[in-house]
């Protein structure tokens, strides 16, 4: 506007100041590719080939959640007839070459109908010249290591449209650099101008990557998907042991059991009586393991002849294939057997010799549990073990990975900015998309799409940079910029959210904007029914209720369920590394945070500000500051008196009236990291120093160390009891707030129908019905938990939001 001001800058002390910085969502409308045609700008394209490109992206329904994205791909198949050289056969390969950027193949050595089978892809934006040149060169010839090439017109280059079926490779005959055939050498190709939907896209060789070096640097940029390990617990139980020899029989045997599986190990008690040389210890265990299972259970029993020295006195290993499978509590009980130990004598020609000593085990596969490898605030799955168990899908979930603006310089001691790549998880499937090479604005624009089996379930984008990149040694850890969670339960179905979400990171010096993030969600929900139906239903597989694990050894499992996740996906190829994996499954939540603390704190002081406002509304009315308002109670109050049977209708139908009313303030977009509730902003140095303090604590003083570690231990505790304390008060909060639309939807709807069944029925029923369904027989309760309380775990509360 003509002779607007400039904005005044913030005044310090010193001068003027930056502006604070923004850490909030900002909404977008980009052009997606099922609302807008795109547009397309290549060199040298046929204009009907670019309305045929432009119609393209209109039909192409399975990306149109990201921007369309142009891209000339050429199938590189194989060779025939090649000449040879005076030696023999030559060693050849394939150089593809668009002005600066060029493409080639593997070495054949020594290969005269050589065979590549690969694509490459060249980016709209890197479309520098009018003509592609694929080459076939030779590696053992010296000075021209020419020995044909073929050239096309991208004028004449064909477009692909999906769902069409790939194009059909061709056999071109080579020319000489001047254009004359050749009497030998034929290639096989295909070239045709396409999108990133296309299936050739994820295992092609990108103009984008073409900076990297070496074939394990380029397979470490494509876009990936992964999907975990099939987790099962297994459940030990040492029972007991018969004729346990010892080695020295002038003192009492004190026996235990050593239970090792890969690397979790676990020790029982000694047994009892003690000293006898059958001892009973009746213990039980959980183990974390994965199909296939490879890896035996190891069961030693050990006698403790001194401190930190046992003497071994029996050994067995059981393939866990003689563990009995359980897919729900009502099955066939485990019966425990018995097996015969093994024992290494003294000679040591001897290998192994069998005595009578044996041990009884209990063993089963526990296939009805859900296995968590992340926190319970913030599951992507609580599917069971057990394929029958499932619950049927109820949606799609459908993520466009845009792209991102303004990230922070990871590389700059290299010469390079940043090398960032995304990675998202939800359920057991894992997306990594490919890497955009040293840039600070990289548009990724793919899109993924996930089953959906629960509403109440979070999916976590995180940016990464590559460490595979640009490092000195070439093997650099991958760096993290920032983590993005959304809950489902928030999103409104069948609508496109598009927003830049802020990416967050607390390093020791402070709260860091690390960038923002441009993501595209939409939920769809197939099974409405269904879906309405979880919210009355328990969170977790029903063994969990029935044969519930102690929160101490779920806590242990856990940590042993990331570890093996981990350690799986890092020998995928390319591989999804250890530090990507801990960071998406949050490896390090559970340590304690003085400034996780005070966030918990004010979490719970914040849910009594309602209270609070009640009693200064009581205070109001008992000191009549407005009397006609305190006139209106006293009459209120005397017709509940004298009619008590409105008292829980009126409550209810005031629940209902207060959920209408906020509707029109319900939340507008996802959930995101929220660094007022994380307490962020404004954390005193010395608390961000002891958060990234390692564990235990690498202060010198023995003392200090010793109380500090124990501070820490406990101040964890307290934090998520504290944080346990006000979920509960946020689900309640979220009855009424719309945070998850469908919840609410059902709360405000039995609110209503509530209040006309009391308005019908007389409160003496009620109250009898009450008592009598409250004070009923144990024999008519089932261990399962009620409806509402199902209800009530499945509201959202704000621990997903934490930083």
């Amino acid at each position: 506007m003509k002779g607007a001001m400039p904005p005044r800058p913030f005044m310090g002390p010193g001068g003027p100041m930056p502006p604070p910085q923004q850490f909030g969502l900002v909404e977008t409308r980009p052009p997606l590719a099922a609302v807008l045609r795109p547009r397309f700008n290549i060199p040298g394209l046929h204009p009907s080939a670019a309305a045929a490109a432009s119609g393209a992206g209109k039909i192409a329904s399975t990306y149109d959640l990201v921007e369309s994205m142009r891209f000339l791909y050429v199938n590189v198949v194989k060779a025939r007839d090649l000449p040879v050289s005076a030696t023999g056969a030559i060693d050849p390969f394939v150089q593809v070459k668009l002005g600066n950027f060029t493409g080639t193949t593997s070495v054949k050595a020594a290969a005269h109908s050589p065979a590549w089978n690969q694509v490459f892809a060249f980016s709209a934006s890197h479309l520098q010249a009018h003509i592609l040149e694929v080459a076939v060169r030779a590696k053992d010839l010296g000075g021209d290591d020419l020995v044909g090439r073929v050239g096309f017109d991208l004028a004449e280059v064909p477009v692909r449209v999906p769902p069409d079926s790939p194009l059909a490779p061709q056999w071109y005959r080579l020319e000489s650099r001047r254009g004359d055939k050749l009497p030998h050498g034929e290639i096989m190709l295909s070239v045709w101008l396409g999108t990133q939907a296309d299936e050739a896209f994820p295992d092609a060789w990108h103009s984008d990557a073409h900076a990297a070096a070496g074939p394990a640097a380029v397979a470490s940029t494509r876009a990936k998907v992964y999907f975990s390990p099939k987790l099962v617990y297994l459940r030990v139980a040492a029972l007991g042991a018969q004729d346990l020899i010892p080695h020295d029989t002038s003192r009492p045997m004190s026996a235990c059991v050593k239970l090792q599986l890969a690397g979790q190990v676990r020790r029982t008690r000694p047994g009892a009586p003690p000293g006898a040389p059958n001892p009973i210890w009746n213990e039980e265990f959980m183990f974390v393991v994965s199909e296939p299972f490879d890896e035996p259970l190891m069961i030693t029993v050990e006698d403790r002849v001194a401190p930190g020295r046992d003497e071994m006195l029996g050994r067995i290993v059981l393939p866990l294939q003689a563990a009995m499978p359980r897919h729900d509590h009502f099955g066939k009980p485990v019966e425990p057997r018995w097996y015969n130990l093994m024992r290494h004598s003294n000679d040591p020609d001897k290998k192994e010799v069998k005595f009578a000593s044996k041990i009884q085990i209990r063993m089963s596969l526990d296939f009805g549990y859900h296995v968590l490898d992340e926190s319970t605030y913030y599951s992507s799955d609580l599917q069971p073990s057990s394929k029958p168990a499932r619950k049927p899908s109820i949606g799609m979930l459908e993520v466009g990975v845009l792209g991102a603006r303004n990230l922070i310089p990871m590389k700059p001691k290299e010469g390079r900015t940043t090398d960032a790549y995304c990675v998202a998880k939800y359920g057991p499937k894992w997306v990594r998309t490919r890497t955009i090479l040293d840039t600070l604005n990289p548009r990724w624009n793919e899109q993924y799409t996930w089953e959906v089996f629960d509403p109440c379930t979070v999916i976590t984008v995180v940016v990464f940079d590559n460490g595979q990149i640009g490092c000195k040694n070439g093997s650099g850890p991958d760096q993290r910029i920032g983590k993005v969670r959304i809950r489902l339960s928030t999103l409104e179905t069948d609508r496109v959210y598009t927003h830049f979400y802020p990416l967050l990171v607390l390093h020791q010096s402070g709260l860091k904007k690390a960038g923002e993030l441009h993501l595209a969600v939409r939920f769809t929900c197939t099974a409405w029914v269904n879906m309405m139906a979880l919210y009355g239903r328990p969170l977790l597989p029903k063994m969990h209720y029935t044969q519930p694990i102690p929160v101490m050894q779920l806590d242990y499992l856990r940590h042993q369920a990331m570890q093996i996740v981990a350690a799986r996906l890092s020998r995928a190829e390319p591989p999804l590394r250890r530090e990507v994996v801990e960071y998406m499954l949050d490896v390090d939540s559970h340590m304690f945070s003085l400034r996780r603390s005070k966030a918990n704190f004010y979490r719970i002081t914040s849910l009594f500000y309602g209270f609070m406002a009640m009693l200064k509304w009581y205070e109001g009315i008992r000191s009549w500051r407005n009397p006609i308002t305190t006139m209106l109670v006293h009459m209120l109050f005397l017709i509940l008196i004298c009619y008590p049977e409105l008292i829980l209708p009126t409550i209810f139908l005031y629940m209902f009236m207060i959920g209408l009313w906020n509707y029109r303030y319900r939340p507008r977009h996802p959930s995101h990291m929220d660094t007022k509730l994380s307490h962020a902003e404004m954390t005193h140095p010395d608390e961000l120093d002891e958060e990234f303090d390692t564990f235990p604590s690498s202060r010198p003083a023995e003392v200090v160390r010793m109380r500090y570690d124990r501070l820490r231990s406990v101040g964890g505790r307290v934090q998520t009891v504290v944080g346990d304390l006000a979920t509960q008060g946020e689900r309640a909060h979220a009855l009424l707030s719309w945070r998850d639309p469908r919840a609410t939807a059902i709360f405000i709807f039995l609110s209503l129908v509530v209040a006309i069944v009391l308005y019908v029925t007389p409160f003496q029923v009620l109250m009898v019905i009450t008592m009598l369904y409250l004070l009923r027989h144990p024999r008519f309760r089932s261990r399962m938990p009620s409806v509402p309380f199902n209800f009530y775990r499945r509201l959202p509360a704000k621990s997903d939001m934490l930083l």
